[in-house]
């Protein structure tokens, strides 16, 4: 019975450490920035400025399929899989498009321009600017799935008809969190606006 508890306890306290190295190296990654506009109960409007990324277009878009499928390959090129076998770093969110075929983006660290990022070695990784925009986003905590993207989605179009505020119907979701982190996920569903 001894030997139980000491091994719960440095299991708790290992998942405890590893947990909190996670959340402080998440304040270390860059990030897509933008500006709140106006904020809603429970949604707000942001502007984005025009950014790079990274991305792979794939078939499906079912969330435990293509996150796992676009991601490995997304990741394989910023740890190396390019031309120059350079590690780019990781930024945040890791960005999906939440239509019947799924694009999965990472955003290009600020430090890069399409001309200076290294070829990747996979053909499915296309280099994409977006342009500069405006987007409403409600947050949603805990492990993403098909049906809470869903229902977030569903929340915020019904908000935003509330509001009157229209939209372009192309919906995204945003993940900042590392894989293996458990506490204080952070979601969001995100929608440009009509202009």
């Amino acid at each position: 019975m001894k030997w139980i508890i000491i091994i719960t306890v440095i299991i708790a306290t290992v998942l405890v450490a590893s947990q909190i190295y996670a959340m402080s190296t998440q304040n270390d990654i860059e990030t897509y920035t933008y500006k709140v506009v106006k904020t809603y109960d429970r949604f707000e409007i942001r502007t984005y400025d025009e950014q790079l990324f990274t991305a792979v277009q794939m078939d499906g878009n079912e969330y435990r399929d293509v996150s796992g499928r676009g991601f490995r390959v997304l990741a394989g090129y910023i740890f190396g899989g390019n031309e120059r076998n350079e590690k780019i770093a990781m930024t945040s969110p890791v960005t999906m498009s939440l239509e019947d075929s799924t694009t999965m983006m990472f955003m290009v660290p600020k430090s890069f321009t399409e001309q200076t990022l290294p070829k990747p070695n996979s053909r499915d990784i296309e280099f994409r600017v977006e342009p500069a925009k405006t987007m409403a986003a409600i947050a949603f905590g805990g492990w993403a799935n098909d049906r809470k993207i869903e229902q977030y989605r569903e929340i915020l179009a019904a908000e935003l008809a509330k509001e009157g505020i229209e939209h372009t119907g192309k919906f995204y979701f945003f993940g900042y969190n590392a894989p293996f982190e458990i506490f204080n996920r952070r979601n969001e569903i995100v929608v440009e606006l009509a202009s």
